[in-house]
């Protein structure tokens, strides 16, 4: 996997939910990360979730980082106005034929990848 963001290499202890790699994993997702290695969200959620793809075999083309910087206050990054990104961490999920599937932003009732693949089932 290309690392862009050092937040993004995968926590080996991370404990993955099968079930939630097996859904991260199907054929033709693509993943667009937006975080800060500055970001004490990010530092805590983004490497459990680099571990989960991993686990569940997504390749490196298939995942993009966004690195987002706080300037002034105010954070900026590539692609946050293009895809309506105000908090990070942001991840969002797109399918073979680019269209968005699902959306985590900042922080949910559990960890990255089994709030993703409960919006990619209920999808």
């Amino acid at each position: 996997m290309s690392t862009t963001l050092s937040t993004m290499n995968p926590d080996a202890a991370a404990d993955i939910d099968p079930d939630a790699a097996a859904a991260l994993g199907a054929d033709g997702l693509r993943y667009k990360v937006w975080g800060g290695d500055w970001c004490p969200d990010c530092t805590q959620q983004l490497p459990g979730f680099a571990a989960a793809l991993d686990a569940a075999g997504v390749p490196g083309d298939r995942i993009e980082q966004f690195p987002v910087e706080k300037v002034d206050g105010e954070k900026r990054g590539p692609g946050m106005d293009e895809y309506g990104v105000e908090y990070i961490p942001t991840v969002i999920v797109f399918d073979a034929e680019g269209d968005e599937v699902a959306r985590f932003v900042e922080s949910a009732d559990t960890d990255i990848a089994t709030y993703l693949s409960r919006e990619l089932a209920d999808g």
